[in-house]
């Protein structure tokens, strides 16, 4: 199997394990869906984390708005009385008034907390480091498992302007936001390696010849965008090394410097001439008498 180093500009997203024969074009469906995948669970992790903290996310045009605004406004959350969660709520206020405060009991909220833990670290991108690849069932099974612990503790279901569910639904509005910067459509997405574009009408082997055992980085980009930067010669580690290195060679030449003291020259063994007297036969001889 060819393995794939995925990155995004110098940031490391996950391993792939595929074939040199695959067509291009299904390598870059097969990729852009894992990496779009990966973002999703990442921000699902992120909601959920508020869920758990202060409850469901209160309608949008309540959102930022005081108490007192929303009094004289005479607006109404119609879903607060009919999402609360499993085992009554605990009022923690958003201050950012974005949530409606009825979070979660410990317990429940423990439960979306531990998921949401066990999620991120199927699809962490320290999954590269520990040389594990990522797989769609990997993924599919994070947001499986996300899907689960809101169930349990939200049996009724979350209110259709609330972005968890949006996301579950595949209905998430993301345009103008970071997020969505991130977000590379199967479409747009070009693979680069070593400088050039895997382009899409070749098979992998086109490019890194038939070799299963080949391992590269290639990096995921969105067309238009230019070629992405190729990689450095020499990685962070091996700088660091480097400078460690030298680091330590300098300040033992510079305990060399300092070091002023001479006497080892009268030593026998520091005598350039040691060797010729005791070939000669002169070596130990006194001129005074004793």
């Amino acid at each position: 199997m060819v393995r794939l180093h995925v990155k995004r500009g110098d940031e490391s997203q996950f391993l792939f394990d595929t074939t040199v024969d695959i067509p291009m074009e299904d390598l870059i469906k097969q990729v852009s869906a894992i990496y779009n995948r990966q973002l999703k669970v990442d921000r699902l992790c992120l909601e959920i984390g508020e869920l758990a903290e202060h409850g469901i996310i209160i309608p949008p045009n309540m959102q930022g708005l005081t108490d007192e605004q929303i009094t004289e406004l005479k607006l109404k959350d119609e879903w607060e009385e009919k999402c609360v969660p499993s085992g009554g709520s605990v009022f923690k206020k958003d201050e950012i008034g974005r949530r409606n405060g009825h979070a979660p009991n410990d317990n429940m909220k423990k439960v979306l907390q531990n998921t949401v833990e066990e999620a991120k670290a199927m699809v962490s991108k320290k999954q590269a480091e520990a040389n594990v690849c990522l797989t769609m069932e990997m993924v599919k099974g994070a947001l499986d498992q996300l899907r689960g612990a809101v169930m349990i503790v939200y049996p009724m279901g979350l209110p259709p302007h609330d972005p968890i569910r949006m996301e579950f639904e595949n209905n998430e509005d993301l345009s103008g936001t970071q997020a969505g910067q991130l977000v590379i459509e199967e479409s747009d997405a070009q693979l680069w390696w070593a400088g050039k574009e895997l382009q899409r009408n070749k098979k992998l082997s086109d490019f890194v010849g038939k070799n299963e055992k080949t391992k590269i980085i290639v990096k995921i980009q969105k067309r238009g965008h230019g070629a992405p930067a190729r990689e450095p010669v020499v990685s962070d580690e091996e700088k660091r090394n480097m400078m460690m290195y030298y680091h330590r060679r300098q300040e033992e030449l510079k305990k060399l410097e300092e070091d002023d003291d001479i006497s080892y020259l009268n030593s026998d063994w520091a005598d350039n001439n040691s060797l010729k007297r005791q070939f000669q036969g002169v070596n130990n001889i006194k001129w005074r008498p004793k």
